[in-house]
């Protein structure tokens, strides 16, 4: 299972188009509120998440959207910080969006990463080899720039949890995502 953390003032379309891509690629994703089971979007759209306590039975990865102050309100959570670190120690993916990455790389596993977050936050990232791309993937972390990048990060989660290069392309053909010449 991957889990995809929400916050109050998390970047909505980062969240939700993560989420959706994930879903339609088949790959099992719930989302934890942080701090409750109705969560505030940076946006003021209301989600509902699907529980509000990661299950470490059957935990696959972590998902981290950014926005503002969704992501500082991510950080500062213990849940959050528990889950990222075990991840982390167990191989498992940690995937973070916009500001997010600035969560992961202020815990020090950016450091001697290629990495990417949106622009301004670069000197949170530790010791990260700071990318151009878009969306990054560096052994078991995935980071992207911000919401413009949203379908792209799930897709490339998309590829990493089902071990299937290319499933997350397809997934965003049927979307009508535009395709590479």
């Amino acid at each position: 299972m991957i889990y995809l953390f929400l916050a109050d003032g998390f970047e909505e379309t980062e969240a939700i188009a993560t989420l959706d891509v994930l879903r339609r690629g088949n790959i099992k994703t719930k989302t934890v509120g942080v701090g409750g089971e109705f969560i505030f979007g940076t946006h003021e759209i209301v989600v509902k998440a699907d529980a509000t306590e990661v299950d470490y039975n059957d935990i696959d990865g972590v998902i981290l959207p950014g926005g503002m102050p969704g992501t500082l309100n991510l950080q500062k959570d213990e849940g959050v910080t528990k889950a990222v670190n075990y991840c982390m120690e167990n191989g498992k993916l940690v995937a973070a969006i916009c500001a997010a990455p600035m969560i992961i790389g202020e815990m020090g596993y950016l450091d001697g990463r290629k990495a990417v977050c949106f622009p301004g936050f670069e000197d949170s990232l530790g010791e990260a080899e700071i990318m151009p791309d878009g969306v990054v993937t560096d052994g078991n972390i995935i980071t992207a720039m911000g919401a413009g990048r949203a379908l792209e990060f799930g897709a490339a989660i998309c590829d990493y949890v089902s071990n299937e290069p290319g499933k997350g392309a397809k997934v965003l053909k049927k979307m009508m995502f535009p395709q590479p010449a």
